[in-house]
């Protein structure tokens, strides 16, 4: 098997696909979109870069994939979005990939990367029935020990900080579960949220100016006929775009269709002479 890879480079000159032999470890595992690292160059100096073509055969693949990072893979989907975007927008294919990656993780020095980070989840290893003969015959009798195994019951999977802080428990109480087999602590991945502390309150739809209501009703008017094509809105910086876009989703989600129902107009000319906004494709 050869895989087709594209150097994670923003170098013109290295925006073009070059071969490579999939060892026998990983012909099982590698897939389009995985982020391998590769001999490069006359000196075989290792390289980072992304798989975006798998084949059976090969007339320049001459070196073996070295490694491949199993933590930093992109999907098909992704690698044809950026084949897309980089035709469209004629750029390096490589700029386009690292779009679709994590933030802080584009970067060639795999020890400068942002690194996911893991933590340590609980869960019950006992069943509710087992969990009370436990109870019952005094095998587990600690008052903390049932508030733990009680609100496991309920919420299992919860993460060991939040947990010690809401049942006010130590780590020492945890370890002596775990030790009993009453509970398993395991490493996870936890999902990074920037808004998990942050109220977001429901704003209400603006008044729309003349220039945006000329706008908004040319595009709403395709979306109750359901003309199906699409609209690019145009506006200097803080002109009002956002809120047309707003409210053509509200239109879409009340009539129960989805955003593509749009058509193309040219709006260049709006009444009264104003020239804020125009839409093409």
């Amino acid at each position: 098997m050869f895989a087709e890879v594209i150097m994670n480079s923003n170098a013109k000159a290295l925006n073009r696909i070059f071969d490579y032999i999939v060892p026998e470890n990983l012909e099982n595992e590698i897939k389009v979109g995985a982020r391998v690292i590769v001999p490069f160059g006359k000196g075989g100096k290792l390289e980072d870069g992304f798989v975006i073509h798998l084949k059976e055969s090969s007339e320049f693949a001459n070196r073996e994939i070295c490694q491949m990072n199993k933590n930093e893979s992109l999907t098909q989907e992704n690698i044809t979005l950026a084949k897309l975007m980089a035709r469209k927008y004629f750029c390096n294919l490589s700029d386009c990939i690292k779009l679709m990656l994590p933030p802080g993780t584009g970067g060639k020095n795999a020890q400068t990367r942002a690194k996911e980070k893991i933590g340590r989840f609980v869960f019950l290893k006992k069943s509710k029935p087992e969990i009370d003969f436990l109870i019952q015959t005094g095998k587990l009798k600690s008052e903390k020990h049932k508030k733990v195994v009680e609100f496991l019951s309920k919420n299992d999977g919860v993460y060991v900080p939040d947990l010690q802080q809401l049942l006010e428990i130590s780590q020492s109480v945890l370890k002596t579960m775990e030790k009993n087999e009453w509970i398993e602590i395991v490493e996870k991945t936890i999902e990074r949220n920037p808004f998990v502390n942050q109220k977001v309150e429901r704003d209400k739809p603006r008044n729309l100016t003349d220039e945006q209501k000329y706008c908004f009703y040319g595009i709403a008017e395709d979306i109750e006929f359901c003309n199906f094509s699409k609209n690019l809105i145009f506006g200097v910086t803080g002109s009002g775009k956002t809120e047309i876009y707003l409210q053509l989703i509200q239109k879409v989600l009340e009539k129960r269709k989805n955003s593509d129902c749009f058509s193309t107009r040219n709006f260049t000319n709006p009444p009264n002479g104003g020239t804020i906004f125009s839409t093409f494709w």
